[in-house]
């Protein structure tokens, strides 16, 4: 008899251990911390559809606007170079890593904006359908990636203020000691620039 009691409070024991543990907040900073990762995958997944759609776009203005030359290598030379930037989830703590790859995506989003702007001066480029389209699928994507920009930096805060925040951070001081706060997208310089307007 004293065997299966001394059973039941061990497993009594248990079951209340491992109710504590999951209650106070052990599991928040591994599973925000997988949250961030997987909005991280959501903004590269938007970026890499905006990379998909250049090349039709470049050459469908190019078959009307040949002499837009140094506007459509821009475009293409901010392509490469955006591409050619890469961020995994190992580097999210990096902000300096992070400063350049969103420094690469925005060069190609002014490569772009340039683009489109060429287009007002060739009506026959506007009407055409291809070309409204493949616009019309740039403007939906850059909205997307405004979206998985905030979806990833609203993860990254709450990642990061688990880290700071009680009972988070007695977890990150004994259990996830690697675990280093996730850098955020920044508003470019230029954003703080209001735009000029002519008359």
């Amino acid at each position: 008899m004293t065997t299966f009691v001394s059973r039941l409070r061990t497993i009594t024991a248990v079951v209340f251990l491992g109710l504590s543990v999951s209650a106070c907040g052990y599991n928040s900073i591994p599973t925000y911390e997988e949250q961030a990762k997987a909005k991280w995958a959501d903004v590269q997944n938007n970026y890499q559809r905006r990379t998909d759609l250049i090349p039709n776009l470049v050459a469908t203005v190019q078959g009307y606007a040949k002499q837009e030359k140094d506007v459509l290598t821009a475009v293409v030379e901010a392509r490469a170079k955006a591409t050619q930037v890469k961020i995994d989830v190992s580097q999210l703590t990096d902000p300096d890593k992070l400063k350049q790859f969103q420094d690469a995506q925005n060069q190609l989003s002014g490569a772009l904006g340039r683009l489109l702007a060429v287009s007002e001066n060739y009506p026959d480029l506007k009407s055409n359908q291809n070309f409204l389209a493949l616009q019309s699928q740039l403007e939906g994507t850059e909205n997307r990636i405004t979206v998985a920009r905030r979806d990833y930096i609203e993860a990254v805060r709450v990642y990061n203020t688990s880290l700071k925040t009680f009972p988070g951070i007695l977890w990150a001081a004994t259990f996830f000691r690697s675990n280093k706060p996730m850098a955020e997208f920044t508003a470019n310089d230029n954003a703080q620039t209001p735009p000029q307007v002519k008359f």
